[in-house]
């Protein structure tokens, strides 16, 4: 009678600690399940594509996110460019505050150029790259340096063509290791393992253009390109430095000149003409005068 109460109370116990077990499971469960299943698409540590899920990530307690890949950067890369016209009283100090707003931001003078001379509007213009964090900071920093006159700004989105990149390079990558494991294994003909180092050479050839696109694409949303021109202002009379008078007397000098040469110029045709005139009139009166 013993031995069977002790087996009753034996049993109760146990089909207690399991359903207290069951609903500790349960509650564990409900709260992953209570997690947002957003799923990101991403690279592995071995460079190959991969899609992780957030609530697939927690373990013991713990919730590691996935690290930010290519594909969650792509959707920043913006290629930025813009230009403007500053009209200002001295080129001199221009030009040396527009590279002085380029240190300003963490950019630099990429390239720069001034034009003058006689009877031109003297003008000088300068490549600037800033930062892309800093862009509409610079463009804010134009105004003091003189009046600006227009501003163009226009943005390129690169960042399907940045993940299409990095997919055919993770493609020609894997096509690689095959290539590199199919050769350490070869041992037909000559010609068969001279293709595939050919084939091979092609595909890390694609890979090196990859790369450098990639490269040029990060560059370029890294730093923007800010084209700046600054001029001075078109005199409305006479020249800088000149008498405007002076200018006047000089020219009607010159007028005075050019009628003198026009005239001289002139009589190598009115004095052939005028010979030939009299010519003719001499024998015309002589004709007549013997007819009468």
């Amino acid at each position: 009678m013993r031995s069977l109460v002790v087996l009753v109370l034996a049993a109760a116990l146990l089909s207690c600690k399991e359903r207290k077990q069951a609903s500790n499971l349960n509650s564990d469960s409900s709260e992953a399940s209570g997690l947002p299943e957003r799923r990101r698409i991403g690279y592995d540590k071995n460079g190959r594509p991969a899609s992780v899920a957030l609530s697939e990530v927690v373990v013991t307690g713990v919730s590691e996110l996935p690290v930010p890949t290519p594909v969650d950067t792509a959707s920043n890369m913006l290629i930025r460019t813009a230009t403007a016209w500053i009209r200002v009283d001295s080129l001199e100090i221009a030009v040396a505050q527009v590279k002085q707003l380029a240190a300003q931001f963490g950019g630099y003078v990429a390239s720069s150029g001034i034009e003058a001379g006689q009877k031109r509007l003297r003008n000088a213009t300068l490549e600037v790259k800033i930062p892309a964090t800093r862009f509409d900071d610079a463009l804010s920093g134009l105004t003091p340096i003189g009046e600006v006159e227009t501003v163009n700004v226009s943005a390129e989105d690169v960042g399907e063509e940045y993940v299409d990149v990095n997919a055919r390079m993770d493609n020609a990558r894997r096509l690689e290791r095959r290539l590199i494991d199919l050769l350490a294994t070869r041992t037909g003909k000559l010609k068969d393992v001279l293709d595939v180092e050919r084939e091979l050479a092609r595909v890390r050839e694609e890979i090196d253009r990859y790369q450098g696109r990639i490269r040029y694409l990060t560059a370029h949303t890294a730093m923007s390109t800010l084209s700046v021109t600054v001029h001075e202002p078109v005199p409305v009379v006479g020249t800088a430095g000149k008498s405007v008078m002076g200018e006047a007397f000089t020219q009607a000098w010159r007028n005075f000149v050019m009628l003198l040469s026009l005239a001289v110029q002139s009589l190598g045709v009115v004095l052939p003409l005028g010979l030939v005139a009299l010519a003719a009139w001499f024998v015309t009166r002589r004709w007549r005068l013997r007819g009468a």
